[in-house]
């Protein structure tokens, strides 16, 4: 007979996106078995950059640190033009989500750390060279048939699944969801070595009409190089040693001293799956998305998806939530896809042209762009990076629109407890929702239903005051709320240029809702209604 596996979550592949999913629920004590067809992890030249959204996703599941001994942080992305002019170079300074925004790393160590992770829950089991063949699933669950090595062949029972088996998706596919949008013409050869010959401590885009490329410094010693081919010249001929070395020979001394690890054609898509939920099945990364690396968001836009749907699915699995709230994930998380999607193209259209003259008009705008303030600040500050705002999702609309907070990530500024211990906001708000007041107690301004409510939740209260306030520090609270102290400021100054007293903060650290002193109740019970809108049949569970 054929073996059935349960779990309450079954997530099929374990690239970034799957094994930052799986290292979520089980920080949220959900069991979940994590599927992999591959018995090992691919050594692939893939992703290299990390920006501080994904960077804040790591430090929620408690591997940050861990990752950032491997990574460089803070790099430089400079853009060069035709005639290897440096025209642009980006050093975003903000730290407002508490990391920095541009972080090189190489994908295979991350995901080691990612997996070594997991060995902390007892909830996740992992299953390697294990592939999914068939998807079926009902008003209860999904039932998954997996084929292992050999004949073996074993039922998973799940339910929820979520697909994060990457570009050719066999969720995707066996859930019969079209990706949409286009195959661009040119193939690149991406091209690792581990004795960097370059002093050259950035990330350089090189705009070269006789062959654009990327140079890209990462850690340890390594170094990146990503050529576009062009018509005519075979791939498979391309990755031959002497066809390598011809490549580097342009920028390199000595090509052949060069120890070549990985060499590998890729072939740029923008496209977007049409829908990211399908009943109880969600799609994340490259299975619900594939962008040209120009943004360097693919990965990134992968774990914001991640972040994202694995708070709903903890919800829904933990019954904080109806099951209908990963319609979310698809109208939250699809429209931001596309915009990063969207830049991502765009930027290579503008990065890479071949003709001379297209070249030289691009170089002429943008050098009459960056000389001026505002358009300098809006490249070199990397605002052109496309933020989220959910207007329709698990969010309370204040009415002031696109000025609104609401359904944007929330800051992360360094805060002080009142042990003296300086800390990230997000280690004192903890992994489920955060009430923050300044200068007032959110729990104080419940009802004791709304409490009551809250608590088994798992909600965290906390109140801001200035730093060093004296007094402040002591002032009464409720038993379940803390205090901090601003450190820098950054926390009243974002209450004040929102003219807001209280803050509601979901587990993926955007607002849910904000309120005055009379109005937070009526926003709790707002949100309330969201995660279990009447006629669910919960209601009487909750009263």
């Amino acid at each position: 007979m054929t073996p059935t596996l349960r779990t309450q979550v079954a997530v099929v592949g374990a690239g970034p996106a799957g094994a930052t999913l799986a290292n979520f629920l089980g920080m949220y004590g959900v069991d979940a078995l994590l599927i992999e067809r591959s018995p090992e992890i691919i050594d692939y030249p893939r992703a290299v950059g990390m920006d501080d959204e994904s960077l804040r996703s790591f430090q929620a599941v408690g591997l940050a640190d861990e990752l950032i001994k491997n990574m460089i942080q803070n790099v430089p992305l400079r853009f060069f033009d035709a005639r290897n002019q440096c025209f642009a170079d980006v050093r975003p300074a903000t730290r407002e989500y508490g990391w920095s925004r541009r972080n090189i790393f190489m994908q295979p160590t991350c995901e080691e750390t990612l997996r070594r992770g997991l060995d902390r829950f007892p909830s996740v089991r992992v299953l390697l060279g294990h592939e999914v063949v068939r998807l079926e699933q009902d008003g209860d669950g999904v039932e998954l048939h997996v084929h292992a090595s050999g004949d073996e062949t074993l039922r998973v029972r799940a339910e929820y699944v979520v697909g994060a088996d990457g570009g050719r998706s066999t969720v995707r596919e066996l859930l019969g969801v079209e990706l949409e949008g286009d195959t661009h013409p040119h193939k690149w050869v991406v091209v690792e070595c581990d004795n960097d010959p370059l002093e050259a401590q950035y990330t350089g885009l090189h705009c070269d009409p006789a062959r654009p490329y990327v140079c890209v410094h990462l850690p340890h010693d390594f170094r990146r190089w990503e050529f576009m081919l062009f018509p005519g010249e075979d791939a498979d001929e391309m990755l031959k040693t002497d066809k390598v070395h011809e490549l580097l020979g342009h920028h390199v001394e000595d090509p052949t001293r060069l120890n070549i690890i990985r060499a590998r054609v890729y072939t740029h898509h923008s496209r977007i799956a049409r829908r990211f939920t399908v009943g109880r099945v969600c799609l994340v990364g490259d299975a619900a998305h594939l962008m040209p690396p120009w943004a360097g968001q693919g990965m990134n836009t992968g774990i914001r998806d991640v972040t994202n749907v694995a708070w709903k699915i903890a919800a829904a699995v933990r019954q904080h939530a109806d099951p209908g709230i990963l319609a979310t994930y698809d109208t939250e998380r699809r429209p931001h896809a596309q915009a990063m999607i969207d830049l991502s193209t765009t930027l290579g259209r503008i990065l890479s042209p071949t003709n001379r003259l297209v070249a030289t008009a691009r170089d002429l705008f943008f050098r009459a762009v960056v000389r001026a303030p505002v358009m300098r600040d809006w490249v070199l500050q990397m605002r052109f990076k496309p933020m989220p705002q959910y207007t329709d999702g698990v969010v309370v609309p204040d009415g002031h629109g696109r000025r609104s907070p609401v359904g944007r990530m929330f800051i992360q500024p360094l805060v002080e407890n009142a042990e003296g211990d300086v800390l990230r906001l997000d280690d004192v708000l903890g992994p489920w929702f955060a009430l923050v007041g300044f200068g007032a107690d959110p729990a104080e301004h419940l009802s004791g239903a709304q409490r009551d409510y809250l608590i088994p939740l798992g909600a965290t209260f906390v109140k801001v005051v200035d730093s060093r306030a004296g007094l402040a520090r002591r002032a009464t609270v409720h038993p379940r709320t803390q205090v901090v102290e601003d450190l820098e400021g950054h926390l009243r100054e974002w209450f004040t240029r929102h003219s807001t007293r209280f803050v509601v903060i979901r587990p993926d650290r955007y607002v849910a809702a904000t309120a005055d002193r009379a109005g937070l109740g009526q926003a709790v019970d707002r949100l309330r209604r969201l995660l279990r809108p009447p006629g669910t049949g919960t209601e009487k569970e909750e009263s």
